[in-house]
This record gives structure tokens, sequence and C-alpha cells, in this order.
């Protein structure tokens, strides 16, 4: 399985601000190993960052990208999955029953369900209250996605094992095909080795350790 060594920043907070410059990211790991397993063109730069504290996991996407597109016919979970967006699953070990999803568009909305195997998706469900931020920015070059989550939420939802989470990190990008549709192209830090896109199996998660941390 994949890792991703997750640094502490011990006690000192990092304010989120959507841009994924403070300083303190600077003490992070960076995963740059994104691929389209099932697209030949070029997949752009992407930038993945997570440190810790006390109290949250904290993560940065910085996705290099000049043509973001956001679908803005309404606020519901359709249109967020038919935008640009970064997304992060959680699961508690391989059976998938259940896994948690987060899928975030750069304007940021939330797209937060509960997932089981076979695609048996519940999108009532919302990550537990108070235990999630999230900011993001659209520049130029790039847009950023911040998110804190709390360890107390992946404590209670029994994804935090000893320093240790199982995590899929993926993007979603859309371009205008020749026929002037919007289509996806699916980029993902493991590759599921699946024939046709598909994040939603054991096969496209890694792992990441908190360093110094016992729970």
């Amino acid at each position: 399985m994949k890792q991703y060594f997750v640094k502490s920043i011990n006690k000192q907070e990092l304010k989120l601000d959507g841009t994924g410059n403070h300083a303190l990211w600077d003490q992070a790991n960076v995963l740059t190993d994104f691929s389209s397993p099932w697209d030949t063109s070029d997949v752009k730069k992407i930038e993945f960052k997570a440190l810790y504290n006390e109290t949250h996991l904290l993560v940065c996407f910085k996705v290099f990208d000049e043509a973001v597109y956001l679908d803005l016919k309404g606020d519901n979970w359709q249109n967020i999955a038919n935008s640009d967006r970064v997304e992060l699953f959680f699961r508690k070990d391989e059976n998938l029953s259940p896994y948690y999803c987060l899928e975030i568009d750069p304007s940021p909305r939330v797209l937060d369900f509960i997932a089981y195997p076979n695609r048996n998706f519940d999108y009532s469900w919302r990550w537990p209250d108070k235990h999630l931020l999230v900011k993001s920015n659209i520049e130029q070059a790039y847009f950023a996605v911040e998110k804190a989550i709390s360890l107390e939420s992946l404590k209670q939802l029994g994804l935090l094992k000893s320093g240790k989470l199982e995590v899929g990190v993926y993007r979603a990008k859309y371009n205008k095909s020749t026929l002037g549709l919007m289509e996806p192209t699916w980029i993902t830090w493991v590759n599921p080795n699946t024939e046709t896109p598909n994040f939603h199996v054991a096969s496209s998660f890694g792992e990441f350790i908190l360093e110094d941390l016992i729970i």
C-alpha cells in the first residue's frame, strides 16, 4: 500500500485562508505523484500536503489549472459532481463498509456522503457538525482547497487507528469534448488497476501515517 507521512506541527495553529500559502505548509511532505491511468493526456501538476496538530488533520490541495470549470446551474450534489473538484475518501478497512467521502470544488462547495460497496451512496449523510472547515481560492494559474478535519471526528468514525488513516486522494478535471460536452478526466494518487475509471474500490486507497501519533 502506498504511504504518505503526515508531519506534526505540535500545538501550532494553522489558520486556513484557502490560498495554500501559509508558511507552515512548507513543513509538510509534498505529494505530487498523481496520474490518470485511463487517459493518455498529461496530468497537470497537483500538490497535496497534509499536517496535523493536537486537534486537527490539515490538508491542502494546490491544483495547477488555468481553466477551472464549475457547474453553477444549481447548488445541489449533482452540480458539485459535475464540476472540477478534489476528493478525499476515508475507510475503516478494505471491506469499504462503510467509507466516507469528501468531494470539494474550488468555490468551495462540499459534497460529503457515506458510501458502501457497489457504489451504494447515501447523500443525506453529513460529516459531523463543527468537525470540518473548508476554505478555497482560485488564482490565474491554480486553485487551492484547504481542509481542517478534527481528529475527534476521525476517531468517532473509527478511521484513525494507531496513528494511521486509510485514504484515497483524487481529482476530477472537466474538459470540453469534441461534441461540446464537458467530460471528466479522473486523476488519482493510487492506481486502482481497474479497466475503467473507478475510485470506489479498495485498491484505490493508500495509507497516511501521522508521525509520532499513537492513538
